[in-house]
């Protein structure tokens, strides 16, 4: 492995096309100054949005046109900051933008403080009396139900000032761990060889050469354990935030709080935990002593969770043919996401280069009115196709909802946003198994999903947990400190993973990697939208097309319906523990018939 490109040096076939948001910084500087004017706009609605339906209409049709503005530019920021922080233009960028669409928000506040100061069934009646707000019914009916929560116009316009400030810690640990850390070079048969958070968990961490994968992680955890305390300081800032939040707007805690956007309650929260957690553990176990003996390791450490087993049957995967493959697999969902899958990979919507200041992981950002981009680092790997093929999951998603929901209603709970894309994921390996009889194809794909299923069930859920605790902990006013989370990722780890597994103290500093904990109650989700997906796939196997057209509907619907409204028009009741109970078993089955192939 070569030298750590720059953003200059990497091919620009590799990188997204900007250019559908904003040809030029000077356009794109035009679009931030144009933003302030439309909202200077629609404060000459204030103090008039109890004049009658009409008057409401006008005023959020208004306000809708400015979100998808607002879209639009915020996206351009934020995704020029993600492909290389390092950039002091980009930062700059970011900066002006925050600064901006805080005073947006404040000045908009009286909006929702003017409905909710409405009489009594007057916006229903504004619905009944307008049919052009009828689009607008379910995000009113969601706004009212806030209402005993809502401070005073003038506390939730300066809180609104503020929100550049209050999203902070987030902005302070990406600072930190893409721009600021540093981490010691390894030497590895004579070769020496660069350490990042990037490489460390897009290839290192993966890798099959054991002293490498162990070299790899004393660098890495030797850095994280010499800023634990500034991480601690971010994560303990973010945490005080949202019990101050929570304790202001009279809920009985900080979940409460997170929950109740997602239309989700404590019980359909508390069972994803609970479910997973206990029943799958002893098949995770399963799979580690499974994985320590066919690796023949004299330990299973914390940093060989992730060696591939199959070493000798590892193939190379080139970007391209992942994109070939993929856009085979997904042909099953009709042509309408199908134009979707191949303009995602014919227009440089996807950055899949590795360079210096680039954010680690992947994602989708979906633009209302443009289209989705996707960020990831390529390596050439069956991995990587199975994550590209889950970020084209949320583009397929979010676009069809876009181009069948106006924008206030194309976004679904965070609940349900993981089950498009981890469907993809399981379509994918639907797909490698009905072309290949060879066992060693079936034993890899076999792998590639239980990779999902540790993703999304053990890596994500297990943060899920790690937040649980840490806001029990905050809520009794216990303090946050970086020993303390070292020590609460310690117990959750050990209760998961027993003894099969050595945990060492680089363990414990996993809550220092996860960006998730500034999204509020989102590692959970992952869980859920997987189950959800199991569940769905499940029906599309066993009944084919009337299931697909179901599941093509429900991702039209966008954010039209609550997350278990969307999974019931799937055929998936979510508002119990047995789909949940089902998927944990289906991963046990999967583990069941590795074990099986690994004795042939």
């Amino acid at each position: 492995m070569g030298k750590l490109l720059t953003r200059s040096e990497v091919p620009i076939e590799a990188t997204w096309n900007l250019d559908d948001l904003f040809v030029s910084q000077e356009e794109f500087e035009a679009g931030l100054k144009a933003l302030e004017s439309q909202a200077a706009q629609l404060t000459r609605f204030k103090g008039r949005l109890g004049e009658g339906a009409s008057v409401l209409l006008e005023c959020l049709n208004e306000q809708e046109a400015l979100m998808e503005s607002i879209s639009k530019v915020g996206a351009y920021a934020r995704l020029r900051q993600s492909e290389d922080g390092t950039n002091p233009a980009n930062l700059a960028n970011s900066a002006k933008t925050g600064d901006v669409l805080s005073r947006i928000q404040s000045s908009l506040t009286f909006i929702v403080s003017e409905l909710l100061d409405l009489e009594d069934g007057a916006i229903e009646h504004y619905i009944t009396k307008e049919e052009g707000l009828v689009p607008y019914a379910r995000s009113l009916k969601l706004l009212l139900e806030t209402k005993p929560h809502r401070l005073s116009p003038e506390t939730e316009s300066v809180l609104a000032s503020l929100g550049e400030v209050l999203g902070s810690p987030y902005r302070i640990y990406l600072r930190s761990k893409l721009s600021d850390m540093t981490f010691d070079d390894i030497q590895v048969n004579d070769v020496t060889k660069p350490v990042s958070f990037r490489l460390y968990e897009n290839s290192y961490e993966m890798s099959e050469d054991t002293q490498l994968r162990r070299e790899a992680y004393a660098s890495f955890t030797k850095s994280l354990q010499g800023s634990r305390h500034t991480f601690a300081e971010a994560y303990a800032t973010e945490v005080k935030k949202q019990v101050v939040m929570s304790r202001l707007r009279g809920y009985d805690s900080v979940t409460d709080m997170l929950l109740k956007p997602q239309q989700v309650t404590m019980e359909m929260y508390n069972n994803i935990h609970d479910t997973i957690l206990t029943e799958l553990a002893p098949h995770m176990r399963r799979l580690m002593k499974l994985k320590k003996r066919v690796l023949g390791l004299d330990q299973m450490l914390f940093c060989d969770l992730k060696a591939p087993m199959d070493t000798d049957f590892n193939p190379s995967v080139t970007y391209e043919e992942a994109c070939s493959t993929i856009s085979s697999a997904l042909s099953i969902l009709g042509p309408e996401y199908g134009e979707i899958v191949k303009s995602t990979f014919s227009k440089r919507w996807v950055d899949y280069a590795d360079n210096i200041g680039k954010s680690t992981g992947a994602f989708c950002s979906s633009v209302y009115g443009v289209h989705s981009y996707i960020l990831m680092a390529w390596a050439d790997n069956m991995r990587n196709a199975f994550t590209l093929a889950h970020e084209v999951g949320h583009a397929g998603h979010l676009m069809l909802a876009a181009n069948h929901q106006r924008i206030t209603n194309a976004r679904p709970s965070l609940y349900f946003i993981e089950a498009p894309s981890t469907m993809n994921e399981l379509l994918l390996a639907d797909h490698l198994l009905s072309q290949s009889e060879d066992k060693r194809m079936r034993r890899s794909v076999i792998l590639q999903l239980l990779s999902t299923y540790y993703h999304n069930y053990v890596t994500h859920l297990l943060e899920a947990e790690m937040q649980r605790r840490v806001y029990r902990h905050a809520m009794a006013d216990e303090p946050i400190t970086a020993d303390k989370l070292s020590e609460l990722k310690g117990a959750v780890l050990s209760d998961f993973w027993g003894d099969a597994v050595e945990l060492d103290e680089g363990a414990k500093l996993t809550w220092m990697r996860q960006p998730h904990y500034y999204m509020g109650l989102y590692p959970y989700t992952y869980a859920a939208g997987l189950t959800a997906s199991t569940a769905a796939a499940q029906l599309i196997r066993e009944e084919g097309q009337p299931a697909v057209d179901r599941w093509l509907q429900v991702l039209k619907a966008g954010g039209s319906k609550s997350p278990l409204e969307l999974m019931a028009m799937a055929g998936v009741d979510m508002s119990t523990s047995e789909p949940i109970s089902k998927a944990v078993a289906y991963v046990g089955s999967l583990i069941d018939e590795l074990e099986s192939l690994y004795e042939e």
